[in-house]
């Protein structure tokens, strides 16, 4: 999968706006409307583009608590609790990292009290070892 940074561009841009029309896409590319659909199609036929998503308002967002949850989990038990965690709708990604943990949820609930009893929830599951929790006060940056 190689991009050109033609590619790139138009990546940013439907990263910012994904149903911004095809003319709007090549205007901010300085291409043609069937060069920038063809892109398109390529990039996704190619897997790159893998899907279409929402992106929330920061209205809508300041309503909901989150946190970065580090887990360390048992030998041999990641591949089960990464199963659990996907099970749990309030788990917004999972990461597999290196250091101490083995990997590090972002999490989201409606209120500190659901957002305690999720971290709970995810420390008693079978595998789970330990948890460091950190809540998200303010994001400053978002791309």
């Amino acid at each position: 999968m190689t991009t050109t940074d033609k590619d790139r561009q138009l990546l940013a841009l439907l990263s910012e706006n994904a149903r911004a029309s095809t003319s709007e896409l090549a205007r901010g590319l300085g291409l043609s409307r069937t060069t920038v659909q063809a892109r398109i199609e390529r990039l996704e036929r190619d897997g790159v583009i893998t899907g279409y998503g929402v992106r929330l308002s920061d209205e809508f967002e300041r309503n909901i608590v989150k946190a970065h949850v580090l887990i360390t989990a048992g030998p041999k038990a990641v591949a089960r609790v990464t199963a659990e965690l996907a099970a749990i709708p309030e788990v917004r990604t999972l990461h597999s990292v290196s250091g101490s943990f083995d990997l590090i949820a972002i999490v989201a609930a409606q209120s500190i009290a659901e957002l305690d009893h999720l971290i709970d929830r995810i420390g008693q599951l079978q595998g789970v070892e330990r948890t460091l929790s950190s809540i998200i006060l303010s994001t400053r940056i978002s791309r």
